[in-house]
């Protein structure tokens, strides 16, 4: 009866309530600030009663309640909508329980098995348990390192709150994979990417996309892709490249977001993979994994020799005939032409490539007291150029040197350069010198002339800006520019803090697409 009345007390102080129904027939659009903006009948012109009241719990924030707890990086998760911490206190206590569950290893008998006395009518709330009116027992079999963290996923049952650390983030993901509750799960998920940035070996992170595939968490999927995309030149140095699994290859090969020095960089890094792993991959997966490769993005005379030197290349020489002759006929015609037959636009899309001359670097370091001013610029012919930087002045901001890049990495726009300006303001002072306001800093500026006008109709720039950490030099964040300006992200900005966020250097890459 305590459980019933809590309940009870709960649904009547939160889905009803008393005194005059003012508005009935609500009908909102989404805009409004007020309900009293929203369409009705009338204030007090009703003809309905309080049974049908409908009500919100308002949240601060965002949806996930995510906070750091302390330095042992433990969140709290809060997913209750209002739910009285009452029925924790009742599972703590076990008052009137009325069902038994039993937790045991998968593979053993009755060695650490552990016994929690709940209360049925919360079980009901979870179809997903398959608890009948008659059952009075459940058994929940999991591996002994996860038996610890049982009692917190229960009391989640009836409170809907929960603290997740690392050491039991992965028990807890599990159970919430096996019990559906995927709320928890996809949230769970985003604790992992703590883990991203710890493991140089990337044996972890390719462990965690694995562990995702199983449990069918998209999100966490992702999280890890992005990280691995975005670190895929160390992910191929790293020993477990050789046994990472094709699917997740694929899944890799698949994005526009790989941080690579070029196409060719990847192409050799697919060709090493299917080296180390020998027969065991058939030639239905080689060339499904070649599908993915961006032919068109390699520059002519690496296709050319390419047909000479690969050890791919024998046996699946039909497969590249015709991926040679699209990378060809894209250098050679106009884009307009090529269009009008192609099947798969990603082809003609670059990846985030890093190669000279799509790239500076800026060496920073925050400073929010002083007025230091960075700035780099390249040689100004095309090719595989050497960066000169500048050294940082101390003062008023100076005149920009200029980046020059060709307009495409085809051979149609070779010869045809763009200056782009590259500066990063640390403060208002420097933002209200260049004719605008900055809401946060430091902010990132890559701009073109007027040159870049000549070209809008057929080629758009989606530049990119990446976050590195100096220290171990890798990426943490890639941000897209927008209006020629890239706002970095802070410790109060992003979801998760990031693990350099005093010492990380910029990278400004431009990124030309064909329209």
């Amino acid at each position: 009866m305590v459980l019933v009345q809590i309940l009870a007390s709960w649904l009547q102080g939160h889905l009803s309530s008393s005194g005059t129904i003012w508005l009935d027939d609500v009908s909102c659009e989404g805009s409004e600030s007020f309900l009293s903006s929203c369409h009705f009948k009338g204030w007090s012109v009703t003809d309905c009663s309080h049974k049908e009241d409908a009500g919100v719990v308002c949240e601060n924030g965002k949806h996930l309640i995510l906070k750091y707890m302390d330095s042992s990086h433990e969140f709290h998760m809060d997913h209750s909508l209002g739910l009285t911490e009452e029925l924790g206190r009742l599972f703590d206590r076990g008052d009137n329980c009325n069902f038994s569950i039993l937790v045991r290893d998968l593979n053993e008998d009755k060695v650490g098995q552990k016994t929690f006395c709940v209360h049925q009518l919360i079980f009901f709330l979870y179809p997903q348990f398959n608890i009948s009116n008659s059952s009075n027992n459940l058994t929940i079999e999991v591996s002994q390192p996860c038996h610890p963290h049982i009692s917190s996923f229960l009391r989640y049952l009836y409170t809907r709150k929960i603290d997740i650390t690392i050491s039991s983030a992965q028990c807890l993901h599990q159970l919430s994979y096996i019990y559906q509750l995927y709320q928890l799960l996809e949230e769970i998920g985003k604790v992992f990417t703590l883990l991203l940035h710890q493991d140089s070996t990337f044996q972890t992170q390719v462990s965690l996309y694995e562990y995702g595939v199983r449990t069918k968490d998209m999100l966490l999927q992702e999280n890890v892709l992005q990280y691995l995309s975005w670190n895929f030149e160390f992910l191929v140095a790293s020993l477990v490249w050789k046994i990472v699994s094709i699917h997740l290859i694929e899944a890799l090969l698949s994005r526009s977001d790989l941080v690579v020095k070029d196409e060719f960089f990847v192409l050799q890094a697919l060709e090493d993979s299917m080296k180390e792993k020998g027969e065991t991959v058939s030639i239905e997966d080689k060339v499904n994994l070649l599908s993915h490769i961006r032919f068109p993005m390699i520059p002519v005379e690496k296709l050319y020799d390419f047909q000479y030197s690969s050890g791919m290349y024998q046996g699946n020489e039909a497969f590249y005939h015709s991926a040679l002759l699209k990378g060809f006929q894209f250098n050679t015609l106009p884009f307009s032409k090529i269009k009008e037959h192609f099947n798969n636009f990603e082809d003609y899309l670059p990846r985030i490539y890093t190669a000279e001359p799509w790239r500076t670097i800026i060496n920073y370091t925050s400073n929010s007291g002083s007025n230091n001013y960075y700035d780099s610029r390249y040689n100004t012919h095309y090719g595989y150029n050497s960066l000169s930087f500048m050294t940082p002045v101390l003062g008023l901001c100076c005149d920009l040197n200029l980046v020059h890049c060709p307009v495409h990495n085809s051979v149609i726009y070779r010869h045809q350069t763009i200056n782009w300006q590259v500066q990063v303001l640390q403060n208002k002072w420097e933002c209200s010198q260049q004719g605008f306001y900055c809401d946060s800093l430091p902010v990132a500026r890559l701009l073109s002339q007027y040159s870049v006008r000549n070209y809008e109709s057929t080629v758009r720039f989606n530049n990119k800006l990446i976050l590195s950490c100096r220290a171990e030099n890798l990426v943490f964040h890639v941000q897209d520019f927008k209006s020629g300006k890239a706002i970095v992200p802070t410790n109060s900005s992003m979801d998760l803090p990031h693990p350099c966020p005093d010492d990380y250097s910029f990278t400004f890459v431009v990124r030309p697409e064909y329209i």
